[in-house]
């Protein structure tokens, strides 16, 4: 064979070597690729704005009917002690970033921290920022980076057009804004509301085209399962913030009807409209159930289901909203009724069906436990929630943490319940203890025997009562914890009668 001839075949053979070798490391980058996808879990977070713990039908409710959901806590681990910040705004932002709201001086809703403290009261209210500031990482931005596609559908409440979700790491924004509450649940959802500063139309983006008739709860609805229908095989995480079941409560006259008959004596529940609310929003949330089941992504979808605050007992209309019973108090408070939340968490592969957990979680969790659930690590700077890995794997565990802390510097609705002054709180274990600002009053319950908080021992355990007191006092200290302050030109004769709560008022 000619030496040209022959180093001709070598060049071609050695051309071939470098082609297959290409397409075997293509090959193997693309199934690299597939295992990195799969590994990466779509999340699924919705949380109902104003859901008390026992306004669900596993949880304990009577009038109200939420059978997909009840189904969907059968699923997965239902939780009997999770908890929330006692407002929305806070337990947005605790949510989002996994720092605790007090860390992050975001302790009221964000329209009342614009507005700044009352000057008819006691107490000045301890500082609160109305934005949440783009120093704090979100879940969102971190599982952006990671290739997720990601999105809001519903009640941002963290901020103006400077600090919306787009700023904060969402790909897409559906209905967030600065506001809380629609002023209508009805299309085109939109109205003039009054605020300290004026009279302001608002309204919920980007629904345009609807019809009369149509209802807030079913259009954010479709919209979620168009953006999931979008993420075309990309990991996706939607945040599904209803804006249901806070006030206004408005539904369909219809839908009222079967719980109006529904009444009778006895029953802790009895708002109709609420209960047909509620109804609605659980026959939306079986409808993403649904979807995700039709399209074969429920085995790699970790959906998490949760309250944002304790229900809320005030009145809309003359009629109570809900009831928390046996917790005492609701929204706004730092007794259970204002903190303890619904939190049912589905993880294909690592949940057991049908599992409860007792041992006391809280929002803030969820970022950490997501963060690791996605591969992923926080950056240095601090994070106050505990990854709830282990409890979703073995419901029986117990976390190392043993206290949990809460911190509501403010004033809330009505004046007349004591439960809305100024305060903070911890629980360790079944021990939690209150402290109010206004009078330095302090309180102290044992919850495994006395959960609805009717029974105060401080008088009668007063080493227990002071430890518990200078461990809140340490960890406010520790986290930089704003505090109210006395109010000089306070004088008790100049203190107006509370106005009820309009429709037309700033809503949180």
């Amino acid at each position: 064979m000619p030496t040209n001839t022959f180093a001709v075949k070598l060049v071609a053979l050695d051309g071939v070597c470098k082609t297959m070798r290409s397409i075997f490391l293509c090959w193997l980058a693309a199934g690299m690729a597939a295992v990195a996808a799969a590994s990466q879990p779509n999340i699924v977070l919705i949380l109902v704005d104003d859901l008390g713990y026992y306004d669900l039908g596993c949880n304990g409710a009577d009038l109200h009917e939420t059978p997909h959901i009840d189904r969907f806590a059968n699923t997965g681990v239902r939780f009997t002690t999770a908890c929330a910040m006692s407002l929305c705004t806070p337990t947005r932002a605790t949510l989002l970033t996994g720092k605790h709201a007090a860390r992050l001086r975001m302790t009221t809703w964000a329209e009342k921290a614009a507005e700044g403290s009352p000057k008819d009261r006691k107490l000045l209210e301890g500082e609160s920022f109305s934005e949440l500031a783009h120093s704090h990482t979100t879940i969102a931005k971190y599982l952006h980076d990671a290739g997720y596609l990601t999105a809001i559908v519903g009640k941002w409440h963290l901020g103006d057009a400077n600090h919306y979700p787009e700023t904060h790491g969402f790909d897409v924004n559906i209905g967030g804004t600065q506001w809380g509450a629609p002023v209508t649940y009805f299309w085109p959802y939109s109205g003039m509301r009054q605020f300290p500063y004026g009279r302001q139309l608002c309204y919920v983006p980007h629904l345009e085209f609807g019809k009369p008739g149509e209802y807030l709860t079913d259009r954010l609805t479709d919209e979620a399962l168009r953006i999931l229908d979008r993420a075309q095989g990309r990991p996706f995480f939607l945040y599904f913030a209803h804006y249901a079941v806070h006030v206004p409560i408005e539904i369909p006259p219809d839908d009222m009807r079967h719980f109006e008959a529904k009444l009778h004596p006895g029953l802790r529940h009895r708002n109709p409209a609420y209960a047909a609310m509620l109804k609605n929003l659980d026959d939306n949330v079986g409808r993403v159930l649904e979807y995700l089941r039709q399209r074969g992504l429920d085995q790699n979808t970790i959906v998490i289901f949760a309250g944002d605050n304790g229900g809320y007992i005030g009145s809309y209309k003359g009629a109570p909203v809900t009831n928390n019973a046996p917790l005492r108090s609701g929204k706004g408070a730092l007794y259970e009724g204002g903190i303890r939340v619904p939190l049912l968490i589905r993880w294909p592969g690592v949940t057991t069906a049908g599992a409860v957990c007792n041992e006391p979680v809280v929002l803030t969790d969820l970022f950490p436990t997501l963060l690791h659930a996605a591969g992923l690590s926080p950056a240095a700077d601090a994070v106050d929630g505990e990854d709830l890995t282990p409890l979703l794997k073995n419901p029986a565990a117990r976390l190392d943490r043993d206290a949990l802390f809460f911190h509501h510097p403010h004033y809330y609705y009505p004046r007349s319940d004591g439960a809305m002054t100024p305060s903070s709180a911890i629980r360790a274990r079944d021990w939690k203890l209150l402290e109010f600002f206004e009078d330095n009053r302090i309180e102290l319950y044992n919850l495994s025997q006395d959960p609805g908080e009717q029974h105060d021992l401080a008088g009668q355990m007063p080493a227990q009562t002071a430890e518990l007191r200078q461990r809140l006092h340490a960890w406010r200290e520790s986290i930089g914890a704003a505090l109210p302050k006395p109010n000089l030109d306070y004088k008790p004769s100049e203190q107006k009668p509370e106005k009820p709560i309009r429709k037309s008022d700033s809503k949180e």
